[in-house]
């Protein structure tokens, strides 16, 4: 099968679109095609796909353009974000939309009606499960993902700040959105935590692994996906988070659920500093249901076998 993915938004290594959904299809033999842009992140991409570099928020005839070269010849097509949906070239595959952004019911229901939908009931959110990570650790805590004022930027400043005098840093990996980058560099230029930019998932996880807790934090406005929660509950770590997230980690008893506050954010990380035992038991709660259900390479099979099945081509009957 000869699959064409393609973004004009996000990061070429985007764990799901590359490293759990190319590299399952790639894994199974099939030959991948990947339209994202490569030149802008300064990402070389990986051996064993063809890649077409495309500009970050091409405009839409550009679009198309690189659309039309990676459908050719091509069995399906996978696109991450609805604006592709505008620009699809006439002759093309069967076309998946893999929704992850915030979209409007009429969006969902047009684009439903014409073309196939991944949403999480569809292919599940998941992770790399660590077989066996260290337990947290008590001088640091994490936010793995995109930084930004809505995602709490403002909120985990104050909080490294009131952190410092019990001994206990913050890590920022992610990249973030313009408009707080000078906020990040001038906190991090006085010593109040280190912010690593973008850290390809694979690579950030395992930075993650020993700390305190891992952070999720957002306002009300955004529509956070449950797979940051699940990346720390796969290495162990007690999850933090505000209500936006709160449903996965109440139902496994993993962490913490707290308003968008420092003063509250700040309480529950210094009630788990102080305790490390029950650190250790929300840590390994999280790391037993992450390895149950949310494990990738569980997953990653029935994905290709349902990829398969979207192109038209005879497949095992194994369901998502």
């Amino acid at each position: 099968m000869r699959v064409c993915v393609a973004t004009t938004v996000h990061h070429p290594e985007d764990a799901r679109i590359m490293h759990r959904q190319i590299r399952a299809l790639l894994d199974e033999g099939h030959e991948v095609t990947y339209v994202a842009p490569f030149t802008y992140y300064n990402v070389t991409p990986a051996m064993g796909l063809t890649a077409i570099d495309v500009a970050r928020h091409a405009s839409y005839g550009r679009a198309r353009t690189a659309l039309r070269r990676g459908v050719k010849d091509a069995d399906l097509l996978i696109v991450h974000e609805h604006r592709l949906l505008r620009v699809l070239p006439h002759r093309r595959p069967p076309v998946v939309w893999d929704v992850r952004e915030q979209v409007t019911p009429k969006q969902l229901d047009r684009a439903g009606r014409r073309h196939q939908v991944i949403t999480p009931a569809v292919v599940p959110e998941a992770t790399l499960v660590s077989p066996g990570p260290p337990p947290p650790g008590g001088t640091r805590v994490v936010h793995i993902g995109r930084l930004s004022a809505e995602r709490g930027v403002s909120e985990l400043i104050g909080l490294a700040e009131r952190l410092i005098p019990h001994g206990v840093r913050l890590d920022l990996i992610g990249a973030a959105a313009r408009e707080v980058r000078p906020l990040l560099r001038d906190a991090q230029r006085v010593g109040l935590l280190d912010w690593f930019g973008y850290v390809p998932n694979r690579h950030a996880l395992r930075m993650a692994e020993g700390a305190l807790a891992g952070l999720s934090l957002a306002d009300d406005t955004v529509r956070t996906s449950p797979t940051k929660i699940m990346d720390y509950m796969g290495r162990g770590l007690p999850v933090i988070t505000t209500p936006q997230g709160g449903a996965l980690v109440e139902a496994t008893g993993c962490g913490l659920v707290v308003p968008l506050d420092v003063d509250a954010v700040l309480n529950a990380v210094l009630d788990l500093k102080e305790d490390p035992a029950r650190r250790a038991r929300l840590g390994a709660l999280g790391h037993a249901e992450a390895r149950l259900r949310h494990h990738w390479p569980d997953h990653a099979a029935a994905f290709v076998r349902r990829a398969e099945s979207w192109a038209g081509l005879p497949t095992h009957a194994l369901a998502v």
